[in-house]
């Protein structure tokens, strides 16, 4: 299950959706999150669930890979839409005691289970197609206006993209760790929800060990290699934003129109 989670990683391609700057996709990735929440029908969700899968499609990342990563959070969505339909008040359709379910309320789950998917697949598009390097380029130059007030952008940048860059490695971490423990006669799978939960708390020493040691390990690499970040830094590669971002601004404007558009649709 832990090798499903793939937030964080990087997808090597050379796509479309690759070559844009990482300033523009990640301006864009936030601009479709304000739009998911902004659908309030099902016509928007069709529009919305095409126009994701047309971005997947071009970026050329595999469509099993993405769904992957969506797997470990199934219970999450069904929790979230069983919550939905039983807490949602509204015109009844069945009822038995104290559960209801609403017309209202299954409406609703639907909706927030889009949300999540949606959210889901636009948040990982941006990592899938954006390397460290330039995801910390495209953050820091984001944050550079805000520097006058004494915010260190380039600290946050970088920070950011080393925790979405360690997911991946500390999750193999876990997951290694609990395979020598099972080879030791511990029990993960067996028993209710709380004791599998207190059997996975001697996990947290060895690994929290395994996270200092790394970061140590970085911090020494970084100081043997006279790393200095923030002013007068240079960079190999500099981001420039060329004719295909303008493209993907246009493909986003109109996008969001379309879906302004369907909202108004009873």
């Amino acid at each position: 299950m832990l090798k499903d989670i793939t937030l964080g990683q990087y997808f090597p391609g050379s796509s479309f959706i690759h070559r844009l700057d990482a300033r523009i996709k990640i301006i864009l990735s936030m601009v479709y999150l304000v739009v998911v929440f902004l659908i309030g029908n099902f016509y928007g969700y069709g529009f919305l669930a095409l126009f994701t899968y047309v971005m997947i499609k071009s970026s050329k990342v595999p469509l099993k890979f993405i769904l992957r990563g969506i797997k470990p959070l199934v219970f999450f969505i069904v929790f979230t839409a069983i919550l939905n339909v039983f807490m949602t008040g509204g015109n009844v359709i069945w009822s038995f005691g104290f559960l209801k379910i609403t017309y209202e309320g299954i409406r609703y789950a639907i909706f927030m289970v889009f949300r999540i998917l949606f959210l889901m697949l636009g948040t990982s598009m941006l990592t899938y197609t954006t390397s460290p390097i330039a995801l910390t380029d495209g953050i820091e130059r984001l944050l550079k206006p805000f520097s006058k007030i004494g915010l260190p952008s380039h600290e946050l940048a970088m920070m950011m993209t080393i925790a979405l860059r360690f997911i991946p490695t500390l999750l193999e971490e876990t997951d290694k760790i609990m395979k020598a423990q099972m080879a030791r006669g511990a029990d993960f799978e067996t028993g209710n929800l709380m004791s599998r939960a207190k059997a996975l708390i001697p996990l947290l020493v060895p690994l929290f060990v395994s996270a200092f040691r790394r970061a140590d390990e970085l911090a020494v690499a970084m100081e043997c290699r006279c790393y200095r970040g923030g002013e007068n830094r240079t960079r190999l590669n500099e981001p420039k934003m060329g004719r295909l971002d303008a493209y993907a601004i246009i493909i986003m404007i109109v996008f969001t129109a379309v879906i302004a558009a369907l909202n108004l649709v009873r």
